[in-house]
């Protein structure tokens, strides 16, 4: 299946970097034209589609991704992410004093959000890229959704 990811597609549509347009014309416009691609992200042939974290803030955002494709929630907790993403200067929320404790906050935030659209939850913690690719493609075979090859 191909691959696709929502925020490159924000790019496009906008021209210019999320944190540029964050900056430029906040964080309610840029969830409107978040809502406009995902609402056509979920429709027409089948993909891969990862989403920016916020996705899952509005109703409308939840109910597509849930019933238009099956939904993984690749969970980490918030020290896992910020091992990650300490050098990250492109995420705009995470760019304040203390990105860990808005790491937590948003966690404790969006969490239920997360497992409310989601049909299968894995624990990332540590594996490899192909490790988690194989949990997820087990847990497809699982439900039905995909054939082993």
């Amino acid at each position: 299946m191909p691959f696709v990811d929502s925020d490159h597609e924000i790019e496009v549509r906008i021209g210019c970097s999320i944190r540029e347009f964050f900056e430029r014309e906040g964080e309610v416009r840029f969830r409107d034209i978040e809502q406009e691609v995902l609402d056509t992200l979920t429709q027409g042939p089948s993909k891969v589609l990862s989403t920016g974290g916020g996705a899952v803030l509005r109703e409308v955002n939840r109910q597509h991704l849930r019933e238009r494709g099956r939904t993984v929630y690749l969970k980490s907790t918030p020290e896992e992410l910020f091992r990650r993403l300490r050098h990250d200067t492109n995420r705009p929320l995470l760019q304040v004093a203390d990105p860990l404790a808005k790491l937590k906050g948003l966690f404790a935030e969006r969490d239920h959000l997360y497992k409310e659209v989601a049909h299968f939850v894995l624990e990332t913690g540590r594996p490899s890229v192909a490790t988690l690719v194989n949990m997820i493609l087990m847990q497809l075979e699982l439900a039905g959704d995909i054939s082993k090859p």
